[in-house]
């Protein structure tokens, strides 16, 4: 689980490959989900979320850029 305070000390490309890496990391465990490999169906929710919360931020960031 990334905080969200280490996400905003982060600059607009380090959120866009953090977020990259969360979507990379959720594709596998819906891959894993799938092949029934995956026994902690709860990190999928956690996944999400992450994302979520990194593209928030990111948002954030950029319309603060832009004033």
């Amino acid at each position: 689980m990334t905080k969200s305070v280490e996400l905003r000390k982060k600059d607009v490309a380090g959120l866009q490959t953090e977020v990259k890496e969360l979507q990379r990391a959720h594709f596998g465990l819906r891959m894993q989900k799938a092949t029934q490999q995956l026994t902690n169906t709860a990190t999928l929710r956690s996944a999400r979320r992450d994302i979520a919360r990194a593209k928030t931020i990111l948002a954030e960031t950029i319309v603060k850029g832009a004033k």
